[in-house]
């Protein structure tokens, strides 16, 4: 795999919006936070622009993206939000010359899409907060997780929440994963999800407990989620609250353990990852050593070049 240099004060730090609209003010605090780790931060042509549900048409908001990516100047490209529409960018975009590129790409939920294309062509990516995300308080290991990727350091504080055990053992493997629905998603593109002998990590936003188990079905009924070395499951964030009173609901904790019941690898679940308020910065595509008695990760190698 290609990794990424690591960041170093004075680097040019590029901001796009290749999916969903926001404002100013939703970026500012992630903006300085940027600034006062000594990097310089430029924006892409379209990054407050609107255009319904998106953020500029689909080719202003590809074209934002690889001008990113082809500038020798730029060292990161670190997404505003997620939201949608990454996946409408791909007939615009030439993923072969961002992949060769070897720059740093940050961001996760939306941004899964761009993480699943450029693993798969040999970058290693940054799944990690994005500039929305980083508008409301953070814990500070949070913020020290992100510093620490940014730089090439080791992005798992000790003081990190740790996951909780459903089977135990430890094992090693390349990390992979995101999004569950853009994972779904991804099933039977050119650029599919590749979870096999890997550490597969899982998360998602918003989505009615119905779907969550929908979607766990499908990574099961393809074989994906009995192909993982490990997995890792994150939080469905705010399932719990929603449910379609005609079908009824369990809490998605259940949902998770019966969908993954009889998959015997180490397997975690709650790990500090994605759209949960204590997130972890991740990098992917890199080795990494899971202790699922622990509820750890460790990585096994640096996640930026040397």
């Amino acid at each position: 795999m290609l990794k990424p240099a690591a960041l170093k004060p004075g680097d040019e730090v590029r901001v796009v919006s290749p999916a969903s609209a926001l404002t100013p003010e939703q970026t500012a605090d992630g903006i300085a936070f940027l600034e006062a780790e000594g990097y310089r931060v430029t924006f892409g042509r379209h990054v407050y622009s609107r255009n319904g549900h998106l953020a500029a048409d689909d080719e202003d908001r590809a074209a934002d993206l690889m001008d990113a990516f082809r500038d020798p100047n730029v060292k990161a490209v670190m997404c505003s939000r997620g939201g949608y529409g990454c996946a409408r960018l791909f007939p615009h975009l030439d993923l072969d010359l961002m992949a060769e590129s070897g720059k740093m790409l940050c961001g996760f939920s939306d941004i899964t899409t761009l993480h699943l294309a450029l693993n798969r062509r040999g970058l290693v990516t940054m799944h990690t907060p994005m500039l929305i995300t980083l508008s409301v308080p953070r814990e500070p290991w949070v913020i020290e997780s992100l510093r620490q990727l940014l730089k090439g350091g080791d992005p798992f504080p000790a003081e990190a929440k740790r996951a909780e055990t459903l089977v135990g053992g430890t094992v090693q493997g390349v990390l992979t994963g995101g999004c569950m629905c853009l994972l779904c998603d991804s099933i039977g593109t050119p650029d599919p999800l590749d979870a096999a002998g890997k550490i597969f990590l899982i998360e998602d936003v918003d989505e009615n407990p119905h779907r969550v188990d929908a979607m766990l079905t499908h990574l099961r009924n393809t074989g994906i989620l009995q192909s993982a070395a490990g997995i890792v499951i994150g939080e469905m964030t705010g399932t719990d609250g929603r449910s379609d009173e005609k079908i009824g609901a369990w809490p998605w904790r259940r949902i998770v353990e019966d969908r993954l019941k009889g998959i015997d690898v180490p397997t975690v679940v709650n790990y500090p990852f994605g759209h949960m308020k204590t997130m972890l910065s991740i990098p992917l595509g890199v080795r990494a050593e899971l202790d699922a008695d622990a509820g750890t990760l460790k990585l096994l190698e640096s996640p930026c070049a040397v």
